[in-house]
């Protein structure tokens, strides 16, 4: 199939979501995991290694400064759901201010990141990649950290790998994530919003509510 921008997004506004069988295959299909793959706003798990990494790890974190660097972080894999149809697409509704990415830098060096598209107070995240130890963890705490500040309700993560269960994230069935979703997507947030995410801040927050 081929899809608009239009198209992509009323797909996740009804809880649905395109992949391709890998990067070279110029073939899309819509999703609807029977269980959904969710990170509760007040459930990450920071453990003290990880709040160790942050305060002293020198990187210094970003949003919307390297989408494209990110999406292409993502897809540098062996394997990808991400062909060029879909890489096209993020790019387009990220210029509409649909789709963000936050970025993790070594120096001048992109480091880390995590990107997804936005509805409302809805955070779909996409995909994450890590180039530095701990960088794809330390990108998921800042943007839950953000997610929280600028008030979004949901941060989806369409499926549950192990790596996101040790931080946090859980299973919902379809017909509660739905239910989940309709009320994220009449609310508002502001994803861009101007924050404070210093280290010691992002810590402070997040072991106060999970």
């Amino acid at each position: 199939m081929s899809l608009t921008p239009e198209l992509l997004l009323h797909g996740y506004s009804i809880g649905i979501f395109p992949m391709a069988e890998h990067r070279n295959d110029p073939e899309l299909f819509w999703v609807d995991p029977k269980f959904r793959g969710v990170v509760p706003l007040d459930g990450f798990h920071l453990s003290r290694s990880l709040a160790r990494r942050i305060r002293n790890c020198g990187f210094s974190v970003t949003i919307n400064r390297d989408f494209d660097g990110v999406v292409g972080g993502c897809a540098d894999r062996f394997e990808t759901w991400i062909n060029a149809e879909l890489r096209d697409l993020y790019r387009k509704i990220h210029r509409s201010g649909h789709a963000h990415s936050l970025e993790v830098w070594d120096g001048d060096v992109l480091a880390g990141g995590v990107y997804g598209v936005t509805l409302g107070a809805a955070f779909f995240g996409e995909s994450m990649f890590s180039r530095r130890k701990d960088a794809s963890k330390i990108a998921l705490a800042y943007l839950v950290d953000r997610l929280r500040q600028t008030g979004f309700q949901l941060f989806d993560t369409q499926f549950l790998t192990a790596h996101l269960a040790t931080l946090g994230a859980i299973e919902i069935p379809r017909a509660q994530y739905r239910l989940a979703l309709e009320d994220a997507i009449d609310a508002s947030a502001d994803f861009t919003a101007v924050l404070d995410q210093s280290p010691e801040g992002v810590i402070q927050r997040i072991t106060q509510t999970s």
